[in-house]
């Protein structure tokens, strides 16, 4: 379903010249998983998800989404998405109901099935008691149900979802966890970075460590326990970065 090869992503500073914040990244992703892309802060992981996403051009490489080119057929690409951004922006004066449909009319979603799916969507990630308040009213939680609100209303099968649960409160962040089990069951693809790495554990299929703009590892989680002989994703992901730097060897099967 999803073909990233060969990325690269290159910027330029003042201080430090060229430097790439995607390094010649390349992996795959199967319908219905979902796959979880970690690392530490500036590791790369937005960028790469922007890319995906279409929101941000590749330097080098290709990235093929449902059998597009989401360089040369973003459009296509966008109407099989959902993508979640820390930094994405919703309209203050909007309500999240009112937000679900300034997006439902961008997709051209009929008006009976927009209401549907808004109806839907309120109730799965329990917006009932905020769904017309204005959102600059709204906490940090309700706003991020709204910007999930906001992707779900196309009905994408794929969701890219970049720290969804990030600086939210445990009833939130179970809300979150809970919307990406259910799309899962409904076969839809989920990719999503994310710091917590309990939260890793409990929901990925795959994972992909990523540091410095690269890939260093990618498989399953049973299979890279197995392998590092670790019991958790944080010391999985120790044990690869201390391997990456000749401080550690991984042990022989």
């Amino acid at each position: 379903m999803i073909k990233v090869m060969n990325i690269k992503k290159k910027f330029y500073d003042k201080k430090h010249g060229d430097f790439y914040a995607v390094d010649d990244v390349s992996f795959q992703i199967e319908k219905g998983e979902i796959f979880g892309l970690l690392g530490p802060n500036g590791a790369g992981k937005t960028t790469l998800l922007r890319i995906m996403a279409t929101i941000m051009q590749q330097s080098t490489g290709q990235i093929i989404v449902n059998g597009y080119d989401t360089k040369e057929q973003p459009e296509e690409v966008k109407k099989s998405i959902g993508f979640l951004s820390g930094n994405t922006k919703l309209y203050k004066k909007l309500t999240p109901v009112e937000t679900m449909k300034f997006f439902g009319k961008f997709y051209d979603i009929p008006k009976k099935v927009m209401e549907k799916r808004i109806e839907e969507i309120i109730y799965s990630l329990q917006m009932q008691d905020f769904k017309d308040r204005i959102i600059e009213k709204l906490s940090t939680g309700q706003v991020q149900k709204t910007s999930i609100a906001r992707c779900m209303i196309h009905d994408p099968n794929i969701y890219i979802l970049d720290e969804p649960t990030l600086g939210l409160d445990i009833l939130t962040s179970r809300t979150i966890i809970d919307f990406i089990k259910k799309k899962k069951e409904e076969g839809k693809t989920i990719i999503f970075s994310t710091h917590y790495m309990e939260e890793a554990d409990s929901l990925c299929d795959r994972i992909a460590l990523i540091h410095k703009g690269k890939i260093i590892e990618t498989g399953r989680i049973e299979d890279l326990k197995e392998k590092t002989r670790q019991t958790n994703i944080r010391d999985i992901f120790l044990t690869y970065i201390d391997r990456r730097d000749g401080v550690y060897e991984l042990p022989e099967n």
